[in-house]
């Protein structure tokens, strides 16, 4: 019972410091709070988007809230460090806060809830959530829900890639509060598909030179079909090459005929003139007589 009730009461302390503290560094965009005990004292690491704000001028916030700390949530010995939020668009509270920040501006809640998620999934999150509850535009409380992407409702990824925070702000209408949800990009569903190479291990020795040969084989295989094609272009060719020459030899022979039937049809044209010239002689020889 006694161990039961120093962890809750230590629980409860750092529930109680961390309120504070996101009272406090409300402006500085304050993300993330991290508190170990060890045996100098306790330390607490503060992940901020405005390391300047946390720290103050000439570093009058540190000590103003180690003095708290000490003095009023009973740490001892705090030690307070400051840390750069390495991705802002992925926490959820710094989102969140930003979105209150906005609201509280007048700018209208669905072109803020907009263009929060586009910022959010630009920077390769997951999936989105994003809940605005209150007097929206009536004076009848609603809902509104902006969502994209995939976010994990229940079970383990849930609680280990699903970051959560809750923010609310007091407008004249009344109280408006924001409710996000941003899955990481790193976070692995029991039902994601992973190809894993090797999974029978490396090949042997024997297996490798046999693959070697047969590999070796095809190259072979491949080089006489080569080989053989090539031949039956070069007989081809050879065949082309006759056809030509007999075509051209046809040619030369009808040529020759052509030739020949002319210098007879000379011929049969002299002969037939003979005969005439003969005739008339005759007919001239008669007159003379």
């Amino acid at each position: 019972m006694a161990a039961r009730k120093e962890l809750l009461n230590r629980n409860l302390q750092y529930v109680q410091v961390s309120e504070y503290l996101n009272n406090e560094l409300k402006l500085a965009g304050q993300g993330k709070i991290e508190i170990h005990k060890t045996p100098m004292g306790h330390r607490v690491v503060i992940h901020a988007v405005r390391l300047g704000m946390v720290i103050g001028r000439r570093g009058r916030n540190v000590r103003k809230i180690t003095e708290a700390l000490e003095h009023i949530y009973g740490l001892e010995t705090p030690q307070l460090e400051v840390k750069d939020l390495e991705n802002p668009r992925l926490n959820a509270r710094v989102m969140a806060g930003r979105l209150i920040s906005q609201i509280q501006k007048g700018f209208h809640f669905r072109r803020a809830g907009y263009a929060l998620v586009r910022r959010i999934m630009a920077a390769e999150a997951r999936g989105c959530e994003i809940t605005i509850k209150g007097k929206l535009t009536s004076q009848r409380a609603r809902a509104e829900v902006f969502r994209e992407g995939f976010v994990a409702k229940c079970g383990e990824p849930a609680k280990r890639f699903v970051e959560e925070a809750v923010m609310e702000v007091t407008m004249k209408q009344g109280v408006i509060g924001v409710h996000l949800k941003i899955m990481q990009p790193d976070a692995v569903l029991p039902d994601d598909a992973v190809l894993i190479p090797n999974v029978f291990g490396e090949p042997e020795e024997e297996e490798a030179e046999e693959e070697a040969e047969e590999v070796e084989e095809e190259k072979e295989e491949v080089e006489e079909i080569i080989e053989q094609l090539k031949a039956e272009a070069e007989v081809e060719t050879e065949g082309e090459e006759e056809v030509e020459e007999d075509i051209e030899a046809d040619e030369e022979t009808e040529a020759e005929v052509e030739e020949e039937a002319e210098v007879t049809q000379q011929v049969k044209k002299e002969t037939e003139d003979q005969p005439e010239k003969s005739e008339e002689e005759l007919l001239q020889a008669e007159d003379l007589k």
